[in-house]
């Protein structure tokens, strides 16, 4: 019995070695096929900061690996402004296509940079500009002061017709069945 013993502890840390070697090669074949090869995308951005006068407006070139990021534009640009260069400018709130901060002329295409999603060809560089119809603030940032002005002026929100007895914002504004 003794003999018998001896001999399975032999063989149980002889194959262990040989499983614990297999089970190796197996976990680094897994890791290199986890880690897909590096898919990098161009992203040609419109640059220019009015605290440098001297500088002209230009393009600068970002590399983004597309595996890291996010399948948007705006994932791209967040990506460049948080791990490349601090220094990019633009506008951004819901990331869903409703407010409107982001929008931008991507490929020639005025459109929300939130809902744009990444042309993958990695031989095609994208490029990015300000809305054309707007002066420029900072890099991709529009002036919104015009735009904010025409918003006033055709009042688009609800108005209350006033009977002068009660203030405005002072009651709740019930809508009666018919309103409805």
């Amino acid at each position: 019995m003794a003999r018998e013993m001896q001999l399975f502890k032999l063989c149980k840390g002889t194959f262990g070695h040989v499983r614990n070697f297999h089970m190796t090669a197996i976990t680094n074949a897994a890791a290199a096929e986890a880690q897909p090869a590096s898919r990098l995308k161009t992203f040609a951005i419109y640059r220019w900061n009015p605290d440098e006068p001297d500088k002209k407006p230009h393009m600068q070139e970002y590399s983004v690996d597309l595996n890291a990021c996010g399948p948007m534009i705006l994932d791209a640009l967040i990506k460049i402004k948080n791990e490349v260069d601090p220094t990019l400018t633009f506008r951004r709130s819901c990331r869903e296509g409703i407010c409107g901060s982001c929008a931008m002329n991507i490929g020639g295409i005025n459109t929300l940079a939130c809902i744009s999603k990444i042309d993958t060809r990695a031989e095609k560089t994208t490029k990015i500009y300000p809305l054309p119809h707007m002066y420029v603030v900072k890099d991709l940032v529009p002036d919104m002061n015009n735009f904010y002005k025409q918003y006033k002026s055709i009042e688009p929100w609800l108005q209350r017709h006033d009977d002068g007895q009660k203030k405005s914002g002072d009651v709740h504004q019930l809508l009666t069945k018919y309103g409805r």
